[in-house]
Order: structure tokens, then sequence, then C-alpha cells
């Protein structure tokens, strides 16, 4: 954990006169943004079973998914002529961004060089599963310095679940090679886990294999919130259903706890969580969480398809949010605009009284707007798919985040949790032991103690067998195009 500068750039509404913002071509003036640019669009190597925007394909028929060099080079010059920033992140993703080649990556930093403002540096990112990288791959992505995202989702018997090919093997051993290239060239990484219905049943086996055995000190876990008809069918921001793939709410919730509760007292200062760190900079009240599904706003990250199309967002590329193409108006224009402007507001002014009256709400902001379908008790839409969990999860870390944020805003290290949640474990050890089978439990319950703390603790089956349905690749979108 540490106590980093604030960077997000947060939108700066223009005055606009007696209301009328639908009357301006530009609503807000943000210094930066982040795009991310999906050169191949929405085609992959994998066919991973809960990857929703495979089913992309159906937006561009015909389409040789291909960004061309005329795209590229305007894609860089809007981005660079639309920053007033020191730093520029250019970042890449699919599908699968490597089926570009290399030479296309490499003509997009000549690019970047050309276009260049005095001063102004690049941070090159790219979100892969890691299954084409090379020698030669590893060898540019240093010299580049390059920040590298690779997706795995823990162990192989965990991973293989869902993340298979197109002919239902599962890419595990293939995404590792890949993994210990970028380790040999000492490329810059990341690790991104997918948390779905089979993996978040194991939070502790996942941990500590992307700790131990990937060897990463920093982590992201996202959510697979696949959204479904009522005949299971998937439909993408128009679902009311959650598939079998995705993982339950209070799973969700469960699974960040385990993981935290291990992290809290093992690795502070030492392993980075993502969603652990937006939560300290929300619990201390900083601008921006980091992760735009935690702020209260959003509308600072648009997705640029191989057409030069650029949308709302990474999860509303959908005809709906297509704010335009980068040939017709200046991509600065688009992110400036009053639809784009009005897009992030609407992440706030769009919850439902339940979560207004939400004790966590300022953790929380309703997360990602993309999962927000189910009902609130009193009737109200609008309420977060994965509400339960974020709660449980959220409650469960209040104490031991506000010994973290009240040692960062004392100038102490955060990792001085560690010592005190240990002390406290062993008293409260001591206490059980002493309390005896049949005595009170020390924690306050009511119960005995060998009905509540005193019970042995349980230990998750590895072996046990996988649910029905896993390593089956996803179905071409053409075969399901009538349920689309």
């Amino acid at each position: 954990m540490s106590q980093a500068e604030d960077i997000t750039w947060l939108p700066k509404p223009t005055t606009r006169p007696n209301g009328e913002e639908e009357s301006l071509p530009s609503a807000w003036s943000p210094a930066g943004f982040h795009v991310l640019s999906k050169p191949t669009g929405a085609i992959c190597n994998l066919a991973c079973s809960y990857c929703f925007f495979l089913d992309k394909e159906l937006l561009y028929e015909g389409s040789r998914f291909r960004m061309s060099d005329d795209v590229l080079d305007r894609y860089i010059r809007q981005l660079i002529e639309s920053h007033h920033t020191p730093q520029v992140a250019v970042a890449w993703q699919g599908g699968e961004p490597t089926l570009m080649g290399l030479g296309f990556y490499r003509r997009a930093i000549e690019l970047q060089e050309q276009y260049r403002k005095p001063g102004m540096s690049f941070q090159n990112t790219m979100q892969t599963n890691g299954t084409l990288l090379t020698d030669e791959w590893c060898e540019f992505l240093k010299e580049n310095e390059y920040l590298i995202g690779i997706s795995i989702d823990g162990p192989a018997h965990l991973h293989d679940a869902y993340r298979v090919n197109k002919r239902g093997e599962g890419s595990f051993d293939k995404v590792m090679r890949g993994l210990r290239l970028l380790q040999k060239h000492d490329v810059e990484y990341n690790i991104l886990t997918t948390v779905n219905r089979v993996n978040g049943d194991h939070p502790l086996d996942v941990y500590r294999f992307l700790r131990d055995e990937a060897g990463t000190d920093w982590m992201q876990f996202i959510p697979v919130v696949e959204r479904v008809d009522e005949d299971g069918q998937p439909a993408h921001l128009r679902g009311t259903y959650a598939s079998e793939r995705s993982v339950q709410p209070e799973q969700f919730g469960q699974f960040l706890i385990a993981i935290y509760d291990e992290w809290v007292r093992n690795d502070v200062g030492r392993v980075f969580v993502q969603t652990f760190e937006a939560a300290a900079r929300n619990w201390m009240g900083l601008g921006s969480s980091g992760m735009c599904v935690f702020n209260e706003t959003c509308g600072l990250g648009v997705a640029l398809e191989h057409t030069g199309d650029l949308y709302s967002c990474d999860h509303f590329v959908d005809d709906d949010f297509r704010l335009g193409n980068i040939a017709d108006t200046d991509m600065g224009d688009l992110v400036a605009s009053a639809r784009q402007h009005r897009f992030g507001q609407d992440k706030r002014d769009g919850l439902p009284q339940y979560c207004l009256d939400c004790d966590v709400r300022f953790a929380c902001h309703g997360e990602c707007p993309k999962n927000r379908f189910l009902i609130t008790p009193d009737g109200e839409p609008g309420l977060n798919y994965l509400c339960a969990g974020f709660k449980d999860f959220f409650h469960h870390i209040d104490r031991p985040m506000n010994i973290i944020t009240a040692a960062m805003k004392s100038s102490r290290p955060a990792s001085d949790v560690m010592q005190v949640l240990r002390q406290e474990d062993a008293a409260f050890a001591s206490a059980v032991r002493n309390a005896g089978r049949n005595g009170p439990c020390p924690c306050g319950s009511g119960r005995k103690t060998k009905q509540c703390h005193g019970r042995p603790t349980p230990h998750a089956d590895t072996n046990a067998p996988l649910p029905v349905g896993v390593g089956v690749p996803r179905p071409k979108v053409g075969k399901r195009a009538q349920h689309d």
C-alpha cells in the first residue's frame, strides 16, 4: 500500500448558460483521458467461455478486424493533441492485441515520437492472454518500457475451467510460458484474474498461486458478470439475469474477504491488490480511487475500435453508446462532448435511493453501471448485481482499513496494520483456548466456543470435480445472432 499522489484527472464542467448542456459542443474540459484501443476488435486466438467481448464481432460483420495505418496514425496524433498532461497512456487491448504483429506496435512507437509534444512521455500498456509472446516480443516490450497485463485465472485446474481455445483445450501452459518470458526479459507486468463461478470458491488457492508461483506483486480481480436473457442467451447490457458462469454476489464478497484477510496480515506493502488500493483511497477521501468502477462519476475511459469508432466505455461498445468516428470528429471533441459528459454523470445521478442511503456508498458508488440490472428491496430499478457481495466486503474491512489510513495520514507505513492484527489475533486465540469448548465464545456471539470460533477450520477440496459445462469454448457469434 503506497500513499501515491492523486494524479487522476477529474472532470471540470464548463459554465453552461441556463443549464442548456446539450446545446454546447463541449460539456467539460478534461486535461487527459484514457483510451482502450482494440486494433483487432473482438478477434482472439482463444475462446474463453465467459468472454462477452467476442460477441462484438457482430457489430462489424465482414470486417478484416485489423486497424489500418491511417486509423493508427489518426489515433496517435489525436490522442497526443487532446492531452494537456506530461504523460499520455497508450493502451492496447482486444480481443487479443498481439495478433496485429510486432510491426504494428513498432509503427505506433514511431508515431509517438513523430507527434510528441515537448516534455511529453508515454506509458505504453497492453492486456494480453500471453499465449503468443516470444523472445522477440519481450525484447521489444522491454526496450519500449511497456506495462503488460497478463490474464491468469489461478492454478491450472481453475484457469482452464473457462480460459480455453477454440477446440476447448486449456490455455494454462501457454499462458505460463508467456509469463515466464516476460519475467526472463524483466518486462514490467501485472496479473488480471477474472473471478467466475468456479475459481470464486477458491480465493486462497488463487491468491497464493499468483503470489508464490506466478510471482506477481500486483493483482487485479475482475468479477465475471455475464448478462443473459430468460433463455440463458447472451444479452449484454440488456439481459436481466446472470449466466451460470458468472460469479455470484455473495461468492465474490467472500472471495475478496478471504484474500483481504490473508493480505492484511502478511503482505501489506509487498503485494498490491487493485481493489484494496482503491478501497484505501476511498477510505482516505481522496479525489479518485484509481478504479473507474469505484469512482462517483466516470466518462474519462473510452474505447476505440479498429475502425476508428469511439465508444463511451469498454463495457459499452454498443450502437447506443457510439460517440462517433475519429475520421469525422476529433477524439478530444468526442470525449468532451455533452453526450459523453452526461454518460459519466449518469453513474452518480442514476443511483436508486437504496444506494444513496447505503453506509458504504463512499467506497462503492454503485460500482459499474453495466452491472446495475437488479431491483432494490423497495422496488426501484438500478441495483448493482454485486451489491450484496460488496456490502459484505466493505463492512468486513472497515476496521483494518481505518488502521491503515490512520497510519498513512500520520506518515507511518501502512504495513503497521499487520503487527496490530497479529497481536490481536494472538490474544483472541488465547482467549478461545481459555474459554473451553463449552464456554461462551469470546467473540460475544452468545454461542458455545465449540460452535463458533472453536470449530475446526474447513479446508477447500482442490481436487473436487469442476461443474458441468466448463471447458466449453464460446460459440461463434453467428450461431447465436438471432438471440442478440
